[in-house]
């Protein structure tokens, strides 16, 4: 009969030791590149939203100022419909306000609030406070001594 005695072999540990902490290090590795990924698609998502608003703002104020310049004209009506461009922010918070001097965007849950400013020159006063929830166009109105917006389509009067 044969007998076999029990002998430490450090190789064969060394090399597990280092099979596990390989793994660790992949893991480790892959929970960082995920992160990482995970706040560049935040970060641009919160970029092409800030783009969008701006650009929808800037829309909104280029009409108002044509609306100021046709109430120079004299006894006149104007209407301008605005495409409000989709954003993936939450627009069911979001507020815009008309005053004499600027277009406003309040943002009730988060960091979007911006102001535009405007020249103010028309014959009238700019009002208007409109929600965006589920909003895709917005109504620039020119109409006796007033420059507003809305979210209906004016009715013409004759």
């Amino acid at each position: 009969m044969r007998r076999r005695r029990i002998t430490g072999d450090v190789q064969a540990a060394a090399t597990e030791l280092g099979y596990i902490f390989t793994f660790l290090l992949g893991v480790m590795l892959m929970t960082m590149f995920s992160v990482w990924a995970w706040d560049i698609e935040t970060n641009t998502r919160l970029r092409w939203n800030q783009e969008a608003i701006q650009a929808n703002m800037d829309d909104i104020a280029a009409a108002v100022e044509r609306a100021d310049e046709a109430s120079r004209l004299g006894n006149v009506s104007y209407a301008e419909e605005v495409m409000w461009r989709p954003t993936e922010a939450d627009e069911s918070l979001f507020w815009v306000e008309l005053t004499d001097t600027e277009v406003i965007l309040m943002d009730e849950g988060g960091p979007l609030d911006m102001e535009v400013p405007i020249s103010g020159t028309g014959r009238g006063v700019h009002e208007g406070l409109i929600p965006l929830a589920g909003v895709d166009r917005i109504w620039v109105i020119y109409e006796d001594g007033v420059t507003s917006i809305g979210l209906d389509r004016p009715t013409t009067v004759e």
